[in-house]
């Protein structure tokens, strides 16, 4: 399992982890130690597809859609891969970031 964590500044809030758990093929998002949710993909070839996204409602409003995602996106380039999203949420929040399409299949992917 990778797992990365992102630099902020320090608070007293609890940090957000994000780790690879390749066993279940998702990204899982942990929040003071518990999982706050994950992030499903489908490998094939060199291809990561986003097909589910989900943040327990317990942790709502915490961003941690957004960090889950960005930690996820970042992991996938860095190993080589392109992306696609058939995820509604991966794909929204692929149209607000464009610094990754050259990275999305069907942006600056053609496939």
């Amino acid at each position: 399992m990778s797992e990365t964590t992102p630099a902020q500044p320090a608070s007293t809030e609890p940090q957000p982890r994000v780790a690879r758990n390749a066993d279940k093929n998702r990204y899982d998002v942990f929040y003071d130690g518990e999982l706050a949710g994950f992030a499903e993909y489908v490998e094939r070839d060199n291809d990561t597809d986003f097909v589910h996204t989900e943040i327990d409602g317990a942790f709502a409003g915490k961003g941690l859609g957004s960090v889950l995602a960005r930690h996820a996106i970042e992991d996938v380039i860095a190993r080589g891969r392109t992306i696609t999203a058939h995820c509604p949420f991966i794909r929204g929040w692929l149209d607000k970031h464009p610094e990754y399409d050259a990275h999305v299949v069907g942006k600056g992917i053609a496939k």
